[in-house]
């Protein structure tokens, strides 16, 4: 059977579930609009179950591999919710010091997704670490739907200093060279913005597809930046003009690359939003920059 791709789907039906995904639509108001798209061989229902992640599917570095090792941390933060929980993955073999990056999830927590995405970090050479926001309310719930209700829950003004805190930890990693880059997808791409503004020592950074920060706060930025978006991404996209304006006024170095015909997540391989092209290009671009920065 055929992988399942955006083109499978109504683009209304795409923009539906951006909307819930998000929390701008409830799954009664997707089913609602969905049903108008609804076909014999696929009800409202059977659309979002089709659209929702298969993480077994898409794994790419198994949690056992040899080629790395993997632990789970807890790191103090007191100014955040007391204790950030994170999932560490570092090369099995490496020799010398190694460059650092933070993993940052989307609006679900540390989900399977995102530890495969920080194993595929190791294997090519770096220490990554993705911390759990969900961690101060008990943690990714193994369900995408409860993940996203207990999102907005959380305390983001505590959450974003819990990443804060994190990004301290792996510039002091004794393991590590110093250096520190940040990838984030979604609601983890506005944290890597949000980190630029605030983390002097931050020396590279991949927003995904993030909420773009306050243009008076782009000055700050002393990271590089490589910038993916979406090309069908409305929400976010809209914002793009501005960043851009104020990344060239303040003088910082970035790169910006819009893939076309992709969706919201076209880089989640879990999903049919996953544009596989588009995706491999796009971390290609990503592991080649961090190499690059953070050597």
């Amino acid at each position: 059977m055929s992988r399942l791709t955006a083109q499978d789907f109504h683009p209304e039906v795409l923009k539906l579930f951006d909307q819930y995904v998000h929390g701008g639509l409830s799954r009664r108001g997707f089913l609602d609009g969905a049903s108008r798209y609804a076909t014999a061989g696929a009800s409202a229902a059977g659309l979002l179950a089709s659209l929702s992640p298969n993480f077994a599917a898409a794994q790419q570095v198994a949690p056992t591999d040899a080629r790395i090792k993997t632990t789970r941390v807890e790191i103090p933060s007191p100014q955040g919710h007391g204790t950030v929980k994170a999932y560490l993955a570092q090369p099995a073999n490496a020799s010398g010091k190694l460059p650092t990056v933070l993993v940052i999830h989307e609006n679900r927590g540390l989900n399977p997704h995102i530890e495969d995405i920080t194993r595929r970090l190791a294997v090519d050479g770096f220490i990554a670490l993705a911390p759990d926001a969900l961690a101060p309310l008990g943690g990714y719930p193994g369900d995408e739907d409860k993940a996203r209700e207990l999102f907005p829950k959380l305390d983001q003004a505590k959450t974003r200093e819990d990443f804060l805190v994190a990004t301290s930890y792996l510039k002091a990693l004794p393991a590590g060279n110093g250096k520190v880059g940040a990838v984030g997808f979604c609601y983890g791409g506005g944290i890597v913005n949000f980190l630029a503004t605030r983390v002097p020592e931050l020396a590279a950074g991949v927003p995904f597809y993030g909420v773009q920060p306050p243009a008076d706060q782009v000055p700050r930025i002393k990271a590089q930046l490589l910038i993916q978006y979406a090309s069908n991404d409305e929400r976010i996209n809209a914002g793009w003009p501005a960043y851009e304006a104020a990344l060239k006024a303040a003088g910082v170095p970035y790169e910006a690359h819009v893939y076309p015909n992709t969706q919201h997540g076209f880089n989640n391989d879990t999903t049919p939003r996953y544009d596989e092209a588009a995706a491999k290009l796009a971390w290609q671009r990503t592991v080649a920059f961090f190499k690059r920065t953070l050597a």
